[in-house]
Parts: structure tokens; sequence; C-alpha cells
């Protein structure tokens, strides 16, 4: 079984102080697009509903609600006459017109009620056969071509509740085929961040890879990372209750390793498009029982007198189609870490989150360069490499996952909490 510790990799060491680095934010007096805010909550309960795809139709500019359900989407004035497509797994789809949208707009989302008749429940009696007949899809179901791939990507890191680090950039992202075992590139476009480790800890987590931890949770074009050969036979599939996206019927599937397994794998649900057999999102976790093990999977570096390891991690990707083929729409990943230090009475706790959304791709079949000075690598540390990109102008042009609050409200809370310390 191969090690999967590739999946994401945190990085930690000893520091004394990282000084802040400020924030402007600006944008251009000509705007060729309208920002919309605003919240997609459940028709009935008024809940927020989380990571609810928002599509112009006909066209690739998309974002996604963050976990209160809320949305910044920035419209091409080309648009006006457009309309805006709203779903969400569980949840029937919900058409808007582009020109009734207004600031502060709350869409609700009817729940779908589905009924598998008997035909869809005898199709696959053994969910183990419906997933790997899904993997199989990759080469007929998702998109063959090469692509490149605009995307906003985020890093958070906070120590109990408070930030410490926030990151954004956007990248390119180089997609290579998916009936081809060539791997994906990164571009990094503009980049931003705002970190201040002082006095919240002599201890710096940063993570390492970036937005490739978030391209790797894409279980169809890398499906070594969760499910190899080998690991197939360590998991029970069962079928949960089914539901619908779009309209469509959709397979839930739960999977957990088998009990004699002591390794650390994953278990969770995949989402199964009854159809076409398409993996339409999943949204799984590491099994953290075993500490020392799990911690060997995330922990490349680390003070002797320190013990780190993780006490919950979420992984969650979601697929979209266009012109019938499907291709990687959206990722989140949340680790949560526990640290100890070897003769103090408390710990310290660290969540660590990232999330990496697609807002526009086209065909791009022209060869991806191999050296530039921007492109980012697989052990490339983002918050390290942002220095030189960030250009507050820019960000004006690009729809972003509205976060649960701003960087800059998130460092002034840090910086006041420091002066009262």
């Amino acid at each position: 079984m191969k090690n999967k510790s590739h999946l994401l990799t945190l990085f930690l060491f000893c520091l004394s102080i990282i000084g802040n680095v400020n924030i402007l934010s600006a944008q251009s007096e000509a705007t060729p697009f309208t920002e919309i805010k605003g919240k997609v909550v459940d028709s009935k309960n008024k809940s927020p509903l989380a990571f609810a795809d928002l599509v112009i139709n006909n066209s690739n500019v998309s974002t996604i609600t963050n976990s209160d359900g809320e949305f910044i989407l920035k419209i091409p004035n080309t648009s006006s006459k457009d309309v805006l497509v709203i779903s969400r797994l569980g949840y029937e789809k919900k058409e808007v017109s582009i020109s009734s949208l207004t600031n502060g707009i709350k869409i609700k989302l009817e729940q779908a009620i589905t009924q598998l008749s008997e035909v869809e429940i005898d199709t696959y009696k053994n969910a183990k056969t419906l997933v790997l007949e899904t993997l199989k899809k990759k080469s007929s179901l998702y998109n063959n071509d090469k692509t490149l791939m605009t995307a906003f990507y985020r890093e958070t890191i906070k120590k109990r509740r408070r930030n410490a680090s926030l990151s954004e950039a956007v990248v390119q992202i180089h997609k290579s085929p998916y009936n081809s075992y060539k791997r994906d590139g990164i571009e990094l476009i503009k980049s931003r961040k705002n970190t201040d480790y002082s006095r919240l800890d002599t201890i710096a987590m940063k993570l390492q890879g970036g937005p490739f931890s978030n391209l790797y949770t894409d279980i169809i074009k890398y499906r070594e990372f969760i499910f190899t050969a080998e690991d197939m036979d360590l998991y029970n599939f069962s079928f949960g209750e089914a539901t619908q996206i779009n309209n469509n019927m959709v397979y839930v599937v739960n999977f957990k390793q088998k009990e004699n397994i002591t390794t650390p794998l994953y278990f969770g649900k995949l989402f199964i498009d009854s159809k076409t057999l398409a993996l339409t999102s999943a949204a799984y976790s590491l099994n953290v029982e075993n500490k020392e093990l799990s911690s060997q999977m995330y922990i490349r570096k680390k003070p002797r007198k320190v013990d780190v390891y993780p006490t919950e991690t979420k992984y969650m990707v979601n697929y979209r189609t266009q012109n019938g083929k499907w291709h990687y729409a959206y990722s989140n990943i949340s680790l949560t870490f526990k640290v100890n230090w070897k003769g103090k009475l408390f710990n310290s706790v660290y969540t660590l989150n990232s999330e990496m959304a697609i807002t526009d791709w086209e065909i791009n079949n022209t060869k991806f360069a191999k050296v530039k000075e921007n492109i980012i690598r697989p052990t490339t540390i983002l918050i390290d490499k942002t220095s030189g990109f960030s250009d507050p102008e820019f960000w004006g042009e690009y729809n972003i996952i509205e976060p649960e609050k701003s960087i800059e409200s998130a460092i002034k809370k840090i910086q006041k909490q420091l002066k009262r310390t």
C-alpha cells in the first residue's frame, strides 16, 4: 500500500517572529463587471447552505458559497441578460435572471425528494462494483483536452479560533487530459498574504503543496492518492440513502476501512450520478485513531520537544459538467492538529484550511512551459512564495469565495488581541 502523505503535507519549524505584511484593497475605477453579494439558504428552515454552486449559464463564470452560505459573484457586464444557475447536492436546481439580482439577495433552494425505482435499486447491488465502474469512466466522461483553468485559492491557519495566517492567490492550472497520466501544472498569477505568528506561539505551521494539495483531491485524476488498486480490498463499501443534484438521481456510497486494518485509511461518502456513473462529488476524512501513524503522514519537520498529531481531517471535492464533459470544480481541506510541548501543562490546537475554486476555464492545447519563474511546485509553501506577486488593483477582477471574515478584519482582531496581552 502506498503512503498517502503526498495528499497534503504539514511543515513545522521553530521561529521567533514573522513580521506583518499589510494588504491594501483597491479596485479599478472602470470595472467591466458588477459585484453581487448574497446568501443561499434552505427554503424551509432558512439554514445557510455551504458549498452551493453558482454558475452563469452558458459561461465559465462561477463561484461557491462559503460555510455560512455566503457568496460574492462578479458578473461581467456582457452577461447582464443571462441566467444564474444555483445548485447543491440534495436540492433542486434554481435559475435566477442576472437582471433581478441585488446586493444582499437571499436565494432559497427547495430540498429534492428522491425515490428510487426497483430497476435503479437492482442495477448495482454491490457498492464496490459501482465505485470500480465509476473510476473506469475517467477516459469517457471527463475532459480529455488540455485545459487552462483560472482558480482562486485561499489558505488559512488558525490557533484555536484566532486567525494566525491568511493567504490568497489566483492561479492558472494547466490541467492535463483525464485520460493522461501526466500531472497537472500550476502557475501563480497573483497572491497576497497577511501573517502574524508573533506571540501566538513559538511554532509556525506551514502547508507544503499549497494549491497542489487541493488539486490532488481530484479522485478521478489522482485515484492513487486514496484508492489504489491494492487498497480497494481494504475498504468496506455500502449504499447510503440516494439523493439528487440538478434534478438527477445520485447514488450515495459509504466507504471505510475494514476493522482488522490498522494503517490509517480514509472514510466518507462518494456521490455518483445514476445515469452516467460520473463522480459528482466526494466528502471524506482520514482515520486518525492511530496518532503515531497518522502523524507520520502529515508532519515533515518539527522540534524534538514537541508532539504533533492530527485530531480531525476533512476533504471535499466537487465536479462540474459542461458540454457533456465533467471536470474538477472545487475542493476544500480542513485539518486540525494538537501541539503538545513536553513539560508544559497546556497544549495548542491549530486548524489549517485550504480551498480552491475554478472560476474560469478554456480548452488550450498549447504546450505548458517547463521553466517559469512563477510556476508552483508540489513542494512550494505559498506564504513564502507570495512576495513579489501582491498587486492590490488586481483583486477587483476575480470572483472570490467570501471567507467567514475578511483578511483585513481578521488581522486587525489579532493585532488588538496582541496589544491587550
